[in-house]
């Protein structure tokens, strides 16, 4: 059990972790007749249509502003959370995004605030994903409040558009109980990477935002906070407007740490906790949003002495003259029920790691060089290689800045693997199983508790990273947030400091005939 002396983040971490004798204690039956829907609804309101924006044809509203104004928007909502598939089931089916969710659950919801512009007007709009349109449930000009709520962020001067991520908080927690807090916010870095990648192939720059007045976005969103709470706010640059195109700006600034909180019971956690985390409201808050040249670097924490090392620098992927690979795979990424056991190349392995830690190297080909992120510098890469031609079984530290692994245990892991993702196959029949981790005390140190809503997220954009680029090499992917957190230390040797926060395993796809 935690000290008294460690934090609500502390605590929450070490409350939710799975250990192998208590998991099937604490589980229990799920009632699917009280699954929550995964869609809002609104009584009230006018609804912009974006299907007729949809088009194969890129050229299509070439001669017709408007139109083309319209088709960015619309493709970037579709292609970040929008319906990609549909499986029937009994009753209403089970609709699949763009964006990948645990247990399909989609606790994510996307909300839009304008300006006011010639196309769009000031207020307040709903991405419904269901019908691909925008409800606009409130039609009163809000910026100067979300200016005020995100403390006056420079970028919100000169944009005027900008999209805000929320979670509700029982669309997880019914299957996840109080662990559901980490699921969430993994699923908002998913969809966050989505945002990245759609706006870069729709002219637009998400500068990302994740301190802020909660209370007062929740208010402004007309949320029930209890309910449901605002996670990431993305104002959007119109990169076809020049004085939109605005330099880079810090994400997140510290926050306090709470070591003082009262008996929670299970189911009482997950709440409190994110309440706990949010900041306060204060108009006369100043905060210094300027980005210093050295902050939110990435450095290769590890160096383990006489370890062999393997340079991972590659040619990029190629996603296409106009992107439209990577529009492709959004909308076809689909994550992987099994896997052969068969290996992958070695080449394979280094482009998945190109395109998740390198942007720079995607500059040329209409992609932003360097995205947004909370603070990368936190989050560490371990990755377990079971099959992989050319490459030596074995637990390896990946260094971005050097671009290279570096071997830290030396051993087929399968069967291991097997047990830390819950008896899951795809840990064991996987060629690579990828490690997300950071120090959560250090972090803490750095920007208080919230910090840990920013670790998962950013945790989630790089696991979204190596789904699309898994899915458009023909590879299967699959994350898992479900696992036994202390054992994946203690079994691949990665120290103990480093709290795990997510998992993605990498192979062969099987295929059924």
């Amino acid at each position: 059990m935690p000290q008294p002396t460690d934090s609500i983040a502390q605590h929450y971490h070490e409350r939710t972790k799975y250990d192998p004798k208590t998991i099937n204690a604490n589980s229990k039956p799920l009632d699917w007749n009280q699954q929550p829907v995964p869609f809002k609804e609104y009584k009230i309101g006018s609804s912009f249509d974006l299907k007729p924006f949809l088009t194969e044809n890129p050229e299509k509203f070439a001669d017709d502003p408007t139109g083309k104004w319209w088709q960015r928007i619309s493709q970037l909502l579709f292609c970040s959370y929008g319906l990609t598939g549909m499986v029937p089931t009994v009753g209403e089916p089970h609709y699949l995004r763009a964006a990948p969710s645990a247990g399909g659950l989609y606790p994510a919801e996307l909300y839009l605030i304008s300006r006011g512009t010639p196309l769009l007007p000031a207020g307040l709009f709903n991405y419904q994903a269901r019908t691909h349109s925008l409800m606009h449930f409130w039609e009163n000009d809000l910026w100067s409040k979300l200016q005020s709520a995100c403390f006056w962020h420079p970028v919100l001067e000169n944009t005027q558009l900008a999209l805000i991520v929320t979670t509700v908080f029982l669309r997880s927690q019914w299957r996840y109980q109080d662990r559901a807090y980490r699921r969430m916010c993994l699923d908002t870095g998913h969809l966050l990477g989505n945002i990245d990648l759609t706006c870069a192939m729709n002219d637009y720059r998400p500068h990302l935002i994740g301190s802020f007045a909660d209370e007062g976005v929740n208010q402004m969103l007309y949320l029930d906070s209890a309910q449901e709470g605002a996670i990431a706010v993305l104002p959007l640059a119109d990169l076809l407007e020049v004085r939109q195109n605005l330099p880079l700006a810090k994400t997140i600034i510290p926050t306090r740490t709470q070591v003082d909180y009262p008996t929670l019971a299970d189911g009482e956690l997950l709440s409190y906790f994110h309440q706990a985390t949010q900041i306060d409201l204060n108009e006369t808050t100043k905060v210094n949003w300027k980005l210093s040249p050295t902050e939110g670097q990435r450095t290769d924490k590890y160096n383990f002495p006489f370890c062999t090392k393997v340079p991972t620098a590659t040619d990029a992927i190629a996603w296409g003259s106009n992107l439209e690979g990577l529009e492709n795979t959004l909308l076809k990424r689909r994550s992987t029920r099994e896997y052969t056991g068969e290996p992958l190349s070695l080449n394979e392995l280094k482009q998945l790691l190109d395109f998740t830690y390198q942007p720079q190297h995607y500059g040329e080909q209409g992609l932003d060089g360097t995205p947004d992120c909370f603070d990368l510098s936190l989050v560490e890469t371990f990755i377990v290689v079971s099959s992989v031609d050319g490459l030596e079984e074995g637990c390896y530290y990946y260094a971005p800045n050097s671009q290279e692994l570096r071997q830290i245990r030396f051993k087929n892991f399968r069967q291991e693997l097997h047990f830390l993702c819950l008896g899951q196959d795809l840990g064991r029949d996987a060629a690579v199983v990828l490690f997300h981790t950071a120090d959560l005390k250090a972090a803490i140190a750095t920007y208080g508790d919230r910090v840990y809503r920013y670790l998962h997220m950013d945790a989630g954009r790089l696991g979204q990273r190596l789904n699309l680029a898994a899915i458009h090499l023909g590879l299967g992917v699959s994350g898992i947030a479900g696992f036994f957190d202390d054992q994946v230390n203690e079994v691949l040797g990665i120290p103990i400091d480093e709290a795990v926060l997510y998992i993605t395993t990498l192979g062969r796809p099987q295929t059924l005939l």
